[in-house]
């Protein structure tokens, strides 16, 4: 989620992209308009959605010209209908033309995110399954991917490969095994630590490590269930690997406490969302 120390590390990000698009300026529009010459406009949903990112437009204009004021008309994380008003702006027409794609295209983004994560978080209602994310974001977006999830419903799963330990296939192989894989991990940190099995003679051998979170990669319905019989609430597990909207809530009925899905970042469909000048 967003707070003030995340926002302050990617307004580098923001000033990145603003450089890339504006380059040496905007010629289209400081040929036409004056400097001084003002407007003002909303931002409008074109489909129903989960809006996302107004924090991250607003720091886009921001950044263009400080005297642009950006008045949000809902809040993040609303659900809205198409035609609605989201936020009303004000300016001059250059700034407001300088930001107008790159606070599109990041809003865009993180409400398509969220409105993905939202239809996830519905599918499954009832069951007691809670929807993560994955490392599957576009470099650099990291932190606006995620927030974008939590603002639809969903929650985060470790935000890199520095705040939690996932050991995974390739870990344990070159490792020699799980056990080993486990015991390094714990002589050097004290993060919460995550295996992934693939079989039901790894999650037995997993279940033994007192272990933070058990994946179950890639099982079939039947076999999940078996695994969440034999865990009997010892260890939360997350099921993990071809989630698709269409198959999500059979997972969570199997009984398992999180489902992970990359799809809710890396196929993501942008959120239809305009600008308009008022006449």
């Amino acid at each position: 989620m967003f707070d003030t120390n995340t926002i302050n590390l990617d307004r580098a990000l923001i000033r990145l992209a603003l450089e890339e698009d504006i380059g040496a300026g905007d010629i289209t529009s400081t040929s036409i308009f004056p400097a001084a010459q003002q407007a003002s406009g909303r931002l409008a949903a074109k489909a129903d959605g989960v809006i996302a990112g107004l924090a991250v437009a607003e720091a886009v204009f921001q950044a263009v010209d400080p005297t642009i004021t950006f008045d949000p008309a809902i809040s993040d994380g609303q659900q809205v209908k198409a035609g609605t008003t989201i936020a009303r702006f004000a300016g001059p027409v250059r700034g407001l033309l300088a930001g107008e794609r790159l606070a599109l295209n990041f809003l865009q983004r993180m409400s398509g995110i969220a409105t993905l994560t939202r239809h996830y978080v519905e599918a499954v209602a009832g069951t007691g399954a809670v929807i993560l994310d994955t490392r599957k974001t576009v470099p650099g977006l990291r932190h606006f991917d995620k927030t974008a999830v939590v603002l639809g419903g969903g929650q985060n799963h470790r935000m890199g490969l520095y705040d939690m330990a996932l050991i995974k296939e390739n870990h344990i192989r070159a490792a020699g095994g799980i056990t080993a894989a486990v015991n390094r991990v714990r002589e050097k940190s004290a993060v919460p630590i995550e295996v992934e099995v693939t079989t039901l003679e790894e999650l037995r051998e997993a279940l033994n490590l007192n272990l933070d979170r058990i994946m179950l990669d890639n099982m079939s319905l039947p076999m999940m269930c078996e695994a969440v019989a034999i865990t009997n609430g010892r260890t939360p597990l997350e099921a993990s690997g071809n989630v698709t909207l269409q198959t999500v809530r059979a997972i969570a009925k199997t009984g398992v406490d999180f489902i992970s899905s990359g799809s809710l970042t890396h196929s993501v469909k942008a959120l239809d969302i305009s600008m308009l000048f008022d006449q």
